[in-house]
């Protein structure tokens, strides 16, 4: 992968970063604490006990994947930092272009990728 290349996706990368950081913080409550924000989400009397726990399980599902797509970014910016972005990390091929365009933090190629899914 030319240096030209790995601009281009730590450019994105970059972008995705911050988009996730600005999810994350409008989930967590912005400026305000994670217990100041639960409290207001679920501190509301006219809500049902169901409901509310839906509501705070959803939350608790989408800050936890969100956070991994965060990791799994800065994954791969150190890669990029490393000079090993590209390459599978788990068998060394070059991951496709196209792959990388599609999801550029991809840390494995497609046939790793699904041999780690079905694991």
């Amino acid at each position: 992968m030319t240096p030209l290349d790995t601009t281009a996706f730590q450019a994105k990368l970059l972008q995705q970063r911050a988009s996730l950081a600005a999810q994350l913080s409008a989930l967590r409550g912005g400026p305000i604490g994670r217990v100041e924000a639960s409290a207001d989400h679920f501190g509301r009397h006219e809500d049902s006990t169901a409901q509310t726990a839906t509501e705070r399980e959803l939350e608790f599902a989408l800050d936890d994947h969100e956070t991994k797509e965060l990791a799994a970014v800065d994954a791969a910016l150190q890669r990029i930092d490393d000079g090993s972005y590209g390459q599978c990390t788990a068998c060394g091929v070059t991951i496709p272009r196209a792959r990388l365009q599609a999801a550029p933090e991809a840390e494995r190629c497609i046939a790793c990728q699904e041999k780690a899914e079905k694991a």
